[in-house]
């Protein structure tokens, strides 16, 4: 306050030395004077002395102004006598001194300098000076205009700190008087100048020609090229001759790319390139280059489902389906044995050319051992095997790597009925058995368990003759009637009516299983292998029995209340529900065995 009290100067002339009409003229131009000044104002002032950071200056007024010594740059060389610009802020403040700013005029006159040199739409360089929030701010002409993130550049800028301290070139797309600003764009000049390299570009350019472009954008459908202003789309399809998935697989964005104008349209301008086309079709000749039956190098490319995609040179690829790897195994899925990238030999199976397909096989690359499974396991043969898997109908026996022979049910056992393999046999089981018959062509051999066996019933009339009185166990219980085995193997029928002199309602209240008893034959049919049996007739004389057996054979004939011998025989041994057959060409894989059937009760 006390600089500012010492430094006031006020203006008072003393009038008294001149004539009264002097002295009114001098008063009245003395007012005028005052009058010129005006807040807000531009004026002229002089400086006065320099008294450490502040500087006095004199505008004509009847009292000086102070202007901080900083607003006259960071080095600044300031003499007395030296003439500046100031803005005049207040005329007096509470001191009555004068308020100047020699930092607002220069703003003032810099704005007032761009509104005269600039307009809207004009083209100007500027320096980056700082970032802020959504932009970027320029010093045009020594004034601050902001340039907004989304015009920046044409293609959005993620990091704008390498554009700090830049000179770069804008163009003008608003000015505001009202609050002073101006906001600049760079994305307008390059879209312009975009635009008009892309019309020179769409009367040059041809179909046929090569041009180089750069990878500005990729998409499922292909890959979007900069041709130096104008963008062109290469497809997918044209990317390779080979099959490719993604084009990201082939290009990475900003690779720089020679690619084959393949069409133009003017009127919407848009271009189509090829990259593949740069090199011959290899499917032109492939007929030749690959006839059917001709044996590969080649490399997994890609697994799928069904097979297993192999290149066989750049851009040319053939399938190998699941049914063509193996001649013994059955293969779910390729990966199950093949692997991306894996080195395989192969056999050319067939050619497409119109659908560029080509069928390949693996399997053809060795010989099939079905070719000569007649020479390994002729008819008759005595083979050991491993039991693989079970069906409902059969066993499969492994007899070498790949080829199983089938032990059907109804050649397991020569005296009993087998409605389940594992009633015989149990899984990973070592069996010998006899080869029933080879089929080559449906992939199929059949064995039997019991024809490497003796069957008891071949001597059975050698040592059972009717009559007899034998012992055995009860093995099964029916409702008419009890299955006797008289040795392993070997069962014979007691019918309900022969169990017992008195009526017998229910087998099971007479007999158990395992129940010892004693039984004389009264019938064998060695044909139909069946052995009746009659417990009452055991404890009859022979004289009797003899005169007897036709009368015991009659009650065994079908009647009101009796079931016949063979037809018990029938019911005891076959169950209600069909066996499947084996089909031809069938196979059960591990872990595909098929539900058990379950045999009937008793």
């Amino acid at each position: 306050m006390e600089q500012t009290t010492t430094t006031k100067r006020r203006v008072d002339f003393d009038l008294s030395q001149f004539g009264a009409g002097d002295r009114e003229e001098m008063a009245k131009m003395y007012e005028d004077t005052l009058k010129d000044f005006v807040e807000g104002s531009i004026v002229q002032g002089k400086v006065l002395e320099v008294r450490g950071n502040d500087v006095l200056i004199d505008i004509g007024y009847k009292s000086e102004g102070i202007i901080s010594i900083s607003e006259f740059g960071s080095q600044p060389e300031i003499n007395s006598g030296d003439e500046v610009d100031v803005l005049l802020a207040a005329i007096e403040d509470d001191d009555g001194m004068v308020v100047l700013s020699k930092e607002r005029a220069d703003q003032q006159l810099r704005w007032e300098r761009v509104l005269t040199t600039c307009n809207e739409g004009a083209v100007i360089m500027g320096m980056v000076k700082s970032r802020v929030r959504g932009g970027l701010i320029v010093d045009v002409e020594g004034v601050e205009a902001f340039l907004p993130g989304s015009q920046i550049d044409v293609m959005p800028v993620r990091n704008t700190d390498a554009f700090l301290n830049q000179e770069i070139e804008v163009k003008i797309i608003k000015i505001s008087t009202e609050r002073r600003n101006i906001i600049v764009s760079r994305r307008e000049l390059i879209e312009e100048r975009l635009r008009v390299k892309k019309r020179e570009l769409l009367t040059t350019i041809e179909v046929g020609q090569l041009r180089k472009g750069t990878a500005k954008n990729i998409t499922d459908f292909g890959v979007f090229v900069d041709l130096d202003g104008l963008d062109g789309l290469l497809h997918i399809t044209d990317m390779s001759w080979g099959r490719i998935r993604h084009p990201s697989e082939m290009i990475s964005v900003g690779d720089e790319l020679e690619v084959v104008i393949l069409d133009v349209d003017h009127d919407k301008e848009r271009v189509s390139l090829g990259l593949k086309q740069r090199t011959s079709n290899p499917w032109a000749e492939i007929e030749t280059k690959y006839p059917v039956g001709s044996r590969l190098r080649g490399k997994v490319v890609n697994l799928v489902p069904y097979g297993a995609f192999v290149e066989i040179e750049e851009g040319v690829e053939g399938l190998v389906h699941v049914s063509e790897i193996s001649w013994t195994k059955r293969i779910a899925r390729a990966s199950d044995i093949l692997a991306q990238g894996q080195d395989v030999d192969v056999v050319v199976l067939s050619v497409n050319k119109e659908e560029q397909k080509i069928a390949l096989g693996i399997r053809q690359t060795e010989a099939n051992p079905w070719d000569t499974v007649r020479d390994r396991y002729p008819v008759g043969t005595r083979i050991t095997g491993r039991v693989r898997n079970f069906t409902s109908y059969g066993a499969f026996v492994e007899l070498e790597d790949g080829i199983d022979g089938m032990i059907h049910v109804s050649d397991m056992s020569w005296t009993r009925k087998v409605n389940h393999p594992s009633e015989v046999l149990e899984k990973a089981e070592e069996v010998s058995a006899i080869v029933l018959e080879v089929d080559p062509d449906n992939k199929r051999i059949s064995l039997g368990l019991k024809q490497a066996q003796d069957d008891p019933w071949s001597m059975i009339s050698s040592r059972y003759k009717v009559g007899d009185v034998v012992s055995g166990k009860v093995s099964k219980v029916a409702s008419f009637g009890a299955f006797i085995e008289l040795e392993e193997g070997v069962d014979g029928l007691v019918h309900i009516s022969q169990i017992s002199d008195d009526h017998v309602e229910k087998v099971k209240d007479v007999l158990d299983v395992g129940t010892d008893v004693t039984a004389r034959i009264v019938r064998i049919d060695q044909a139909e292998r069946r052995i009746g049996l009659s417990i009452k007739a055991a404890e009859m004389p022979d004289e009797e029995f003899t005169r007897q057996q036709d009368e015991i054979l009659d009650s065994l004939r079908p009647g009101e209340h009796m079931v016949d011998l063979a037809g018990a025989f029938d019911q005891a041994l076959n169950p209600t529900e069909s066996i499947e057959e084996w089909r031809p060409g069938e196979h059960a894989d591990e872990g595909e065995e098929e539900k058990v059937e379950e045999a009937p009760e008793g």
